[in-house]
């Protein structure tokens, strides 16, 4: 029975991956930070089937604790701060835990057991202002964010251990991946949550800020097989995992109210710009400039070539799916909520 550390077990990657892995008969060891109440997160669902260890990517000490318990074959880090808006509120934090954390995380596995396969979550957000479209794996990155800088260093600092150490290190540099596992203060399940919501009656207006933006999205669910696929490979890379296609936030608000019954037509130009039911006239979506960003990524649009070619990767689900799958999800909870304030 093969063993896998997974840091970040509770967020949206983990969870899938989690499951991914049980599937394939692995003891799965989560790491979790201890908090004043449990909180199992996305896998609520399967923690009978996972061994908890508390650490804390800031704690070195903690980390080479939970390497001795779990003994891996591989190990997932999923942990981070993982919200763009938040590193420029907490820039130091960030840092340690998206750079320093990364290394210490090596530096646990290179004490304990050095054999041990490592899987760096990177991300588009290295690329920030694009010197290439489409980016690749040797697309040069140009971060705009400190939660973009900070990663970039975790993914050198990979690169220097699997070259330094002969580790076997690689990263995965995932474009945008959604789900309906997402969390609320992520664009897409913030919008497919106030599509419901709205629905239902609950609240009348979505709030958003650059509508031009442009992402490469996919569904997690698929490109947690990727994780998987690079720890199989007889040597370590890094892989580009993408859908090749770009899409604007404008694009993915239409196909969200869409799914609810809503159509919608667009007004006005910039922060002035507003999103009309066209069937009442009413106000569904307008912009609001606090949630521009300092620096803005206008676009992202990756190359999943080599994963096609190296790893055999494919995806299953498309845009327009995911969208579905996000929209369906929070109907049903959405409704679930109102059934139960009714009674």
């Amino acid at each position: 029975m093969k063993r896998a550390l997974i840091t970040g077990i509770t967020g949206q990657d983990g969870s899938y991956l989690t499951e991914l892995l049980l599937e394939k008969g692995y003891k799965v060891y989560g790491v979790v930070r201890r908090k004043s109440k449990a909180d199992f997160g996305t896998v609520e669902h399967l923690k009978k089937d996972i061994e908890f260890i508390y650490a804390d990517l800031t704690d070195m000490a903690s980390l080479i604790r939970a390497m001795k318990i779990a003994q891996p074959d591989e190990v997932y880090n999923l942990a981070a701060q993982s919200f763009v808006a938040t590193s420029w509120e907490q820039p130091i934090a960030t840092s340690e835990i998206n750079a320093i954390g990364v290394t210490n995380l090596l530096e646990a596995i290179l004490v304990v057991k050095p054999e041990a396969r490592f899987y760096q979550a990177s991300t588009s957000e290295m690329f920030g202002l694009v010197q290439e479209t489409p980016q690749t794996e040797t697309t040069p990155f140009y971060p705009r964010s400190p939660y973009g800088v900070a990663k970039l260093y975790g993914h050198w600092i990979t690169k220097n251990y699997r070259e330094s150490f002969q580790m076997y290190a690689c990263s995965g540099i995932l474009f945008n991946h959604e789900s309906p596992r997402r969390g609320l203060e992520f664009v897409t399940r913030k919008i497919t949550d106030a599509v419901a919501r709205i629905k239902y009656g609950l609240q009348d207006t979505l709030y958003l800020g650059n509508m031009d933006a442009k992402r490469d999205w996919g569904y997690a669910g698929d490109y947690v097989k990727a994780m998987w696929l690079m720890l199989q490979q007889k040597e370590a890379d890094d892989y580009v995992i993408a859908s090749g296609e770009t899409h604007p936030v404008r694009e993915f608000v239409e196909l969200a109210f869409r799914h609810a019954g809503f159509e919608i037509d667009w007004t006005g130009e910039g922060v002035g710009e507003k999103g009309l039911d066209r069937a009442t006239g009413k106000v569904l979506v307008a912009v609001d400039p606090r949630f521009f960003r300092p620096a803005e990524i206008e676009l992202l649009l990756g190359n999943p070539d080599k994963a096609y070619q190296v790893l055999g990767w494919e995806r299953a689900v498309g845009f327009e799916e995911l969208v579905r799958k996000m929209v369906v999800a929070d109907l049903k909870q959405v409704g679930s909520e109102v059934a139960g304030s009714t009674k």
